[in-house]
């Protein structure tokens, strides 16, 4: 009787660890198929699950799409949409709690002052990448090269035909960006110098895809777009000479340039932090980031802060 006793106790063991043996099996291999992938949680292995929205920033808007949607491949139980209308619509949102993420081309002190300053105080800065903005025109306006005071000349329309600065005889028509445009606070601050009014006759357009399409199709036209959208359809000016290309960026030889920000309402929940998280990654870095015409930001030679001052590294 004993005996028996002892043989059922050994073999209700052995089933146990048999089961403990498979299970673990099984776990290992979720953990291992999740390290090479983007949907990690911190190291708890546990499946996110959640939405996010964001706005902002036109600029920023290609590499926060195409991230998101490597990110929602791999983490089916999140959903991301990313709306455009400008870095200044992007911070006023999320500051008021409309939106999880405000991306934007300027900081979010320098956009939201005075009576927003305590807002822009809570705000969290995520800083995901470098964009460069070049002044772009119609490919028949026949200008290679504009200076900088032919520019601020043309935005304040003291100069009017391509003629006067060596082109086509030919009426300039501005695509300008509305005053809540990240990318106009850039261009003006950085290849204008000054802000500058409105002209009667220039057009305002939020989204850069229909700005470089209205460029591209109108006689006669000049605007300024990030990197990332210029092709053959536009004419890409030198500004002073310099020619707007990611080694000049690096090397802080060309000036108009501008951190690309993904704001946050005090510190992110689970899965935004996740998201931000998997922006800073190599393969988002290294690929995304690249690929679509930005720069990392760890890759800059020079470093500029609110006040608009650069310091080389």
């Amino acid at each position: 009787m004993q005996f028996r006793k002892s043989w059922i106790m050994a073999l209700a063991l052995t089933s146990v660890v048999a089961l403990s043996a498979c299970g673990n099996s099984n776990n290992g291999g979720n953990n291992a198929a999740a390290t090479n992938t983007p949907t990690e949680n911190s190291g708890s292995g546990a499946e996110l699950s959640g939405s996010i929205l964001a706005s902002g920033s036109t600029a920023l808007q290609p590499l926060v799409e195409q991230a998101a949607e490597s990110f929602m491949d791999a983490n089916s139980g999140v959903d991301i949409q990313v709306q455009g209308g400008g870095s200044g619509t992007g911070l006023t949102q999320v500051a008021e709690g409309q939106v999880d993420i405000g991306n934007s081309d300027v900081f979010a002190e320098e956009k939201l002052k005075d009576a927003d300053a305590e807002k822009a105080a809570a705000l969290v800065d995520h800083q995901v990448a470098v964009v460069a903005i070049a002044a772009v025109s119609n490919p028949d306006a026949g200008v290679d090269n504009l200076t900088k005071q032919q520019l601020v000349d043309i935005f304040t329309g003291k100069i009017t035909n391509w003629s006067e600065v060596g082109g086509a005889d030919q009426a300039i028509q501005i695509i300008n960006r509305p005053s809540s445009s990240g990318t106009r606070a850039t261009f003006e601050a950085f290849a204008l110098g000054t802000k500058t009014e409105d002209l009667q006759g220039s057009v305002q357009e939020d989204s850069s895809g229909t700005v470089k399409k209205m460029i591209g199709e109108t006689p006669g036209a000049i605007g300024y777009l990030a990197l990332s959208y210029l092709d053959d359809t536009v004419k890409t000016l030198n500004y002073d000479g310099v020619e707007p290309s990611v080694d000049n960026v690096v090397s802080g030889e060309y000036p108009v340039w501008a951190y690309q920000h993904m704001y946050t309402n005090g510190e992110p929940n689970e899965v935004v932090k996740a998201f931000l998280d998997y922006m800073l990654t190599d393969e988002v870095q290294n690929g995304d980031v690249v690929d679509l015409g930005y720069i990392p930001a760890n890759a800059m030679q020079v470093s500029r802060d609110v006040e608009g001052n650069v310091t080389t590294k």
